[in-house]
């Protein structure tokens, strides 16, 4: 299975493309199977470094938590509808299974067959007479399984009810027999014995099959030929043809038509409470109306977990949906540690005070001698660009000066120009409508008994912020009442000013001890204030921890 490195969710231009780097980098190193991914869509900037890089965008997935796809059995062996005994049994008996899915010309699954319904075929009819002689069958398909060839044929693919009689008496008890039954139905099975031949074919009995590799002499093909009958030469001795004959028969009266189907994309343990109530052995997987593979319950007892890597963020409730069931076997982030993560085995975890985790990656690179190329130098660049505005932020460290400079050489452009772009596009308050701004990166904590949100975005001045400052405070309220969360708070950084504005969904208890002038409810200007990480949630978890939890 493969190991997806994922940013964490609402992702920024640093979440996206450290995941990106550090897969290329683990491709390149320990891991080819690595994949980058993301829980959510990029934003405007983001997706403005991966055109000028170049670069593939990391595949979306909203929850990690394994699905029946990623389980079944991705080739299953299965049958048709005009399959015959023979052929099933055979094909079941090679794989090792006990039962198939049954598909029609269209490719739908229609049913499923299992060797106890294909017994119950063979042994249909018990010691009646005539039931337990009557094969449903083609002459095509009875020549195919007893291995044998027509010296004549007549309408071979058409299917009939035939009634197998085997000319082992004598001629008159012969005749006196194939009498009893509709003689368009009759399939006689005789070695070569002409007293037998002549009164099957005279008869006009559906087909006569000689057996011991003999043939029908040239007068009776004369004959069998002007009354229509089919003669098959058969290799095997007349007992052997018999059997063979019989396990021609059609499996379509036995086919299951009431059986359970489960969607490939349903969740494991979703799939495992509806098919432990199951007396199904076998349950189809579907995409639509196409059959993509085959479940069993084993299947569903010990799934395997998906492998996560981690980049810049380290608790649960920041990462990919379904986390908390994978397997997570390394961390490389620049925030804080907390949260809930918790391993059953070491894993590797890198966490340094730097601005950026692309920062973390690009020393990756540098240390293990590898030349990242010019899309995936880029993609590094930019995501340290973006966390410390170009190294403008309090969070920039002397690592991230010398790493971006490092950078710089395998890059297509100038990192200062670049740079000057990079913040002049993609304004949220320009483009996004107010619900789309608050998500658009967001960082959920737990801390002090308390658990909110900070949401940052970085604007050339606030001019937009004052025209739609009204939707922004009912969608910051929405976000913290939907997610269930103490408050939300919305950090707006003016790139120009290196100042901030913050605007609260809600004030906590302590709040009045922030320090920070108050323009107007719930607003406040924090001049030289740009940093979530470093300034903001300290700040914040420092006036939450003044105050019990209980007195909120």
């Amino acid at each position: 299975m493969s190991v997806y490195v994922f940013g964490h969710r609402n992702p920024d231009t640093d979440a996206i493309c450290s995941a990106l780097a550090y897969a290329d980098y683990l491709r390149q190193t320990t891991r080819p199977d690595a994949i980058a991914a993301c829980c959510g869509t990029p934003n405007q900037r983001t997706e403005f470094v991966l055109r000028r890089a170049g670069v593939t965008p990391p595949k979306i997935i909203m929850d990690i938590r394994p699905e029946v796809e990623d389980v079944c059995n991705r080739e299953p062996v299965v049958a048709r509808r005009g399959d015959v005994f023979f052929d099933v049994y055979q094909r079941m008996n090679d794989h090792g299974v006990r039962a198939i899915p049954v598909l029609d010309d269209e490719d739908r699954v229609i049913g499923i067959v299992s060797l106890l319904d294909l017994m119950e075929l063979m042994l249909r009819g018990g010691v009646d007479p005539i039931k337990s002689r009557q094969v449903r069958s083609s002459l095509e398909k009875v020549v195919s399984v007893i291995g044998g060839t027509f010296q004549h044929a007549v309408d071979p693919t058409r299917t009939d009810d035939l009634i197998v009689t085997v000319g082992a008496m004598s001629a008159d008890g012969f005749t006196s027999r194939v009498r009893e039954f509709p003689a368009e139905r009759l399939l006689v099975v005789s070695g070569d014995r002409p007293t037998i031949q002549l009164p099957a074919v005279e008869t006009g009995v559906r087909a006569l099959v000689v057996t011991g590799g003999y043939e029908l002499s040239s007068g009776l093909m004369h004959l069998a030929e002007a009354r229509g009958v089919s003669i098959i030469r058969s290799p095997y001795d007349t007992a052997t043809t018999t059997m063979r004959i019989k396990a021609a028969q059609m499996i379509e009266s036995v086919i299951a038509t009431n059986f359970m189907t489960i969607p490939a994309r349903m969740p494991v343990e979703a799939a495992r409470q509806q098919v432990i109530r199951s007396s199904q052995t076998i349950f189809p997987v579907i995409d639509g109306d196409r059959l993509i593979g085959v479940l069993s319950k084993s299947d569903l007892v010990n799934p395997p977990q998906p492998q996560l890597v981690l980049v810049d963020h380290n608790e649960l409730s920041q990462a990919v949906q379904g986390a908390e069931e994978a397997d997570i076997i390394e961390v490389l982030d620049h925030h804080r540690l907390g949260g809930s993560l918790k391993s059953n085995h070491p894993i590797r975890f890198y966490m340094e005070p730097v601005g950026s985790t692309c920062t973390l990656v690009a020393r990756k690179f540098q240390s293990a001698g590898i030349e990242p190329s010019p899309g995936i130098a880029l993609c590094m660049a930019s995501g340290m660009i973006s966390d410390t505005l170009h190294l403008r932020s309090p969070t920039a460290t002397e690592t991230d000066r010398e790493l971006l400079e490092w950078l710089q050489q395998f890059c297509d452009v100038d990192l200062k120009e670049f740079a000057n772009d990079f913040f002049q596009v993609g304004s949220a308050l320009r483009t996004c409508d107010p619900e789309q701004v608050v998500r658009e990166d967001c960082k959920e904590f737990k801390d002090a008994a308390r658990r909110f949100s900070i949401s940052q975005i970085e604007e050339i001045g606030f001019d937009l912020f004052w025209q739609r400052k009204a939707e922004l405070t009912a969608a910051l309220e929405q976000l913290a009442r939907e997610d269930g969360l103490d408050f939300s708070a919305l950090l707006v950084t003016d790139i120009a000013s290196n100042g901030s504005l913050l605007l609260m969904s809600r004030e906590p208890d302590g709040w009045e001890e922030i320090n920070y002038p108050q323009l107007e409810e719930n607003l406040y200007q924090l001049d030289e204030v740009v940093s979530r990480k470093k300034q903001l949630l300290p700040l914040i978890i420092s006036l939450l921890e003044s105050t019990p939890a209980a007195s909120t």
